[in-house]
């Protein structure tokens, strides 16, 4: 008998001596479905604040088309604290969620809008006033941050851009609660070092920080990068500026509608 039968009949042989096992049905609650008006295309989790609300993004929708904050209660009561406008004033398209200072502001990422059109990081008080912090530039200081900020132990928020930095193969970045900047990292790719970081840091126990990209590495088997013709048109935004790419368990690319300032796409290379 071959040893995948074996395990079988002894799991059911176990099934049979353990008998029966009731589990009882678990109820779930639509506390909020968005309409577009109220934002659209929430992809992040949501962060409990210090006053008992939940805190969350939608990366598109809201009454700028580019992505809102909204607060919501646990009997669903919704209220919108922000629609971002894009650049050069404030940011657009927040993918990731938010964390919330030890000062009791919340902090987050957009992946575009900004000065440069690359991204920003804000800093929103509970009452939904937004303070950009910071405009990413590209070349120096890398752009599109996917991910949201993690608050390490000494105060600083660290993050990740997916592009751009001295390689263009994204950047580490930490940031203080007025905006003071500084690139701890730029990507290189492969075959040493990884390329687009696209999820947040953590910090361990030991107070190093810890993190995946999305591409790189020694065996070179993820991504490749093509740089397609601006504007090209879109139902939902218009001209569309950008398309992102971000990374499925499937090991796919799904590309998603950003507004940056030039359209890129990622593709797996098999």
């Amino acid at each position: 008998m071959h040893l995948r039968n074996r395990n079988l009949l002894a799991i059911v042989a176990a099934i049979i001596t353990i008998g029966c096992i009731t589990v009882s049905a678990q109820a779930l609650t639509t506390l909020h479905s968005f309409n577009g008006g109220d934002g659209r295309s929430p992809e992040a989790t949501l962060v409990q604040g210090s006053d008992g609300n939940f805190y969350g993004t939608t990366a598109l929708g809201g009454a700028h088309a580019k992505g809102t904050v909204f607060k919501i209660d646990t009997t669903g009561s919704l209220t919108t604290l922000h629609s971002f406008s894009g650049s050069p004033g404030d940011g657009a398209v927040p993918v990731a969620g938010l964390v919330q200072g030890t000062d009791g502001n919340f902090y987050g990422t957009t992946a575009s809008g900004g000065a440069f059109f690359q991204g920003t990081v804000f800093r929103m008080a509970s009452s939904g006033a937004i303070t950009v912090l910071h405009s990413f530039s590209f070349l120096s200081e890398g752009a599109v941050p996917i991910a949201g900020l993690v608050q390490g132990s000494d105060g600083n928020f660290y993050g990740t851009t997916a592009l751009g930095g001295e390689h263009f193969r994204g950047t580490v970045f930490k940031i203080d609660a007025t905006g003071t900047f500084t690139t701890l990292h730029s990507f290189s790719g492969p075959p040493s070092e990884g390329a687009t970081p696209v999820a947040a840091l953590v910090q361990g126990s030991d107070g190093n920080f810890y993190g995946t990209t999305a591409s790189g590495g020694e065996h070179l088997r993820f991504t490749r990068l093509a740089v397609l013709p601006p504007k090209v048109p879109t139902q939902s935004l218009g001209w569309c500026k950008a398309v992102m790419v971000i990374f499925t368990a499937r090991r796919r690319w799904a590309a998603r509608t950003l507004g940056a300032p030039s359209l890129t796409s990622m593709r797996q290379v098999a």
